[in-house]
């Protein structure tokens, strides 16, 4: 029951992520008051049985992959299933195929979000090893809550960007090695019992937007400014949402979400399938202009001419692409 959960705590790992989890949940009691969700980032097509068997080797605690409406019981591993967001209300889990954030489903972000609207400052955040940004939001929310941020040590991460992203947008708790986290654990529920707090009504409204599913401009509009930026995905209206530090994220009224650096990174892939579009159809208008008949009224120096110039059309998009991936280079 509800009533029975004290301690809530979220592990959030992408890339690296499994064998780091793996040796984390081999370092926690087996009384261990409280109860665990785990976001591996899988393709859609995992085999999330046999990720469930290589982390039950590892664990004293019992693993499960919750479905829909699963009740929540203390001292139970919940792995998130592929394809689908794991989120939390109070004494239950929902799973749903809600939009992707960060082009990922499941989502870190979403799993902290709703843990944080759901239980406040009971909720132990821990992001492990990872490319880009996810789980920087949904941390943020925790601390909002009042929780507490738990990171691994970059240098000790297989992929550093995840703890080195969560370290630099605010304060955390613990930047520790994996080794040191079940220690940590364990002290912080022998010592004492979490104060409720109040959750900000941006969090609780954010949690509750991602857990319907809803699609509402007015009620997305409500979390943040509303931008005159468009989804890459759906080209729905963008809304601007504060983290923590200045820090923020975009949401559009159909539910993606995009940190700062993926939207700039997904507006750059997009002005570079733009330009390849317009490269291939100029090639294709080059190539038609130079089959086109005499007949048609175009002499053989107009053709010459007009070739010159779709040419150097071509010639000069290439080179706008050469900037851009310079220009990319330079930022990673």
């Amino acid at each position: 029951m509800a009533k029975n959960i004290r301690n809530i705590i979220t592990i959030g790992a992408s890339a690296g992520g499994l064998s780091a989890v793996s040796k984390l949940l081999s370092k926690l009691p087996a009384d261990l008051d409280a109860a665990i969700f785990i976001v591996i980032h899988l393709g859609k097509a995992a085999l999330v049985d046999v990720v469930l068997n290589m982390l039950g080797k590892n664990s004293p605690l019992p693993i499960s992959i919750p479905e829909d409406g699963t009740p929540i019981s203390n001292g139970q591993v919940y792995l998130a299933p592929a394809d689908a967001h794991m989120m939390l209300q109070k004494g239950h889990i929902l799973i749903k195929r809600g939009a992707k954030e960060n082009h990922w489903r499941p989502s870190i972000d979403v799993l902290f979000r709703t843990a944080a609207a759901a239980y406040d400052s009971c909720v132990t955040g821990i992001i492990l090893t990872g490319l880009l940004d996810d789980g920087t939001s949904g941390m943020a929310a925790i601390k909002k809550c009042g929780g507490r941020c738990i990171v691994q040590e970059p240098e000790n991460a297989e992929f550093p960007d995840m703890p080195n992203n969560v370290i630099s947008n605010m304060e955390v708790d613990y930047r520790v090695q994996i080794e040191e986290m079940g220690y940590i654990l364990s002290d912080l529920y022998s010592r004492n019992e979490c104060e409720p707090a109040s959750v900000p009504e941006e969090v609780k409204l954010e949690s509750e937007i991602t857990i319907r599913m809803s699609t509402s401009l007015p009620a997305t509009a409500q979390l943040g400014q509303l931008t005159p930026f468009t989804c890459p995905d759906c080209g729905g209206i963008l809304t601007e949402i504060e983290d923590l530090n200045g820090e923020k994220h975009y949401r559009c009224f159909t539910g993606h979400v995009f940190s700062e650096s993926f939207l700039d990174n997904e507006y750059a892939d997009k002005t570079e399938e733009t330009l390849w579009v317009a490269i291939r159809m100029m090639e294709e208008r080059r190539n038609f202009n130079n089959t086109m008949r005499k007949e048609n009224g175009i002499n053989e120096l107009e053709r010459e001419a007009k070739d010159k110039e779709l040419l150097a059309h071509i010639e000069r998009l290439k080179q706008v692409m050469q900037g851009l991936a310079k220009e990319r280079q330079k930022i990673k």
